[in-house]
């Protein structure tokens, strides 16, 4: 080899920058500072904190819930010496939360479908169709979700009472679609926003009509969406104690939120502590249930996911 080729070489074997050129730098990690630290720190202290604060009353529900009133009264913290199995049982048949669970899941479900299906039809039309009055319209809906209940009930049970709905199924599945329907449709009109137009107009190229395109296309492409949506509207509405106590009247069809004040209001000073407990169980256990089920679709709907 000369000594030409061998400087060549040389040369082009240098660094980047030793030949004046600008080599870009190692990354590096960027150090966390005190203060994110801190922040860290705190935030993670709060939610602990705040977990406690949900957790740890019901464990509490669910461990009085196997105890036997003396027990609760005497020790109210401790764990159950002996689990009593028969509290829910005598919940269940005895206090009527059979009939009260059976209730409110009448009126739950079909409130659940006929808010999702009317929600969902509203927010596509007024997210996808230009027509005239479709802001205004829209404006009027989340206006709706600024009007506080307690201003409604009164004119809302005297509305029913005319109408001849009060103390029915009907009168309450009403009320609760129609203070249910303006969260509905603020939440899933941002999913029918974000679809693209392209496969709509397609759908509609193909010979699809206005309904097929929505029930076979565009609802099946806005189920994370619907699901979040279901999964908040059926907590709100199994947890409702305010409309049913003031529009329901006819105790043979009380939900459970009336089911467990009007047992407490009849035993007076006898209170059934375990029976009032497993009742409390019981009302609870669905909504676990729905939560642990469909964690992951709630998430994946309301957040980017997860899932790698």
């Amino acid at each position: 080899m000369s000594t030409t080729q061998t400087t060549r070489t040389t040369r082009d074997a240098r660094p980047a920058h030793e030949d004046g050129g600008t080599a870009a730098p190692a990354p590096r990690r960027r150090k966390r500072s005190s203060g994110d630290r801190a922040f860290g720190a705190v935030s993670h202290t709060i939610l602990v904190l705040w977990a406690l604060v949900v957790i740890l009353p019901l464990i509490w529900t669910v461990f009085s819930s196997f105890k036997d009133s003396r027990s609760i009264l005497a020790s109210p913290f401790s764990l159950p010496k002996t689990w009593n199995f028969d509290n829910f049982v005598r919940a269940w048949t005895t206090a009527g939360i059979g009939r009260y669970f059976l209730n409110t899941i009448i009126v739950v479900g079909c409130s659940l479908i006929l808010v999702m299906m009317l929600g969902a039809m509203c927010a596509y039309v007024l997210a996808r169709f230009q027509f005239p009055g479709r802001t205004i319209i829209y404006y009027a809906l989340i206006a709706g979700l600024t009007f506080p209940l307690f201003l409604a009930v009164v004119p809302l049970f005297f509305v029913l009472k005319n109408m001849g709905l009060q103390g029915n199924y009907a009168g309450l599945i009403i009320s609760y679609v129609g203070f249910a329907l303006p969260f509905t449709v603020f939440f899933l009109y941002a999913f029918f926003r974000q679809l693209p137009e392209e496969i709509g107009e397609a759908a509609q190229i193909d010979g699809a009509g206005d309904f097929r395109t929505f029930f076979q296309v565009m609802l099946p492409m806005a189920k994370p969406g619907l699901v979040s949506i279901a999964i908040f509207n059926f907590l709100g509405l199994w947890n409702q104690f305010l409309l049913p106590i003031v529009l329901n009247t006819d105790p043979d069809k009380y939900v459970l939120a009336q089911g467990l004040a009007n047992m407490q209001a009849q035993q007076g000073y006898q209170t059934d502590w375990s029976a009032m407990f497993a009742s409390v169980t019981i009302t609870i256990i669905p909504v676990l249930i729905v939560y642990v089920i469909f964690q992951r679709q709630l998430q994946g709907g309301v957040g980017p996911s997860t899932n790698k």
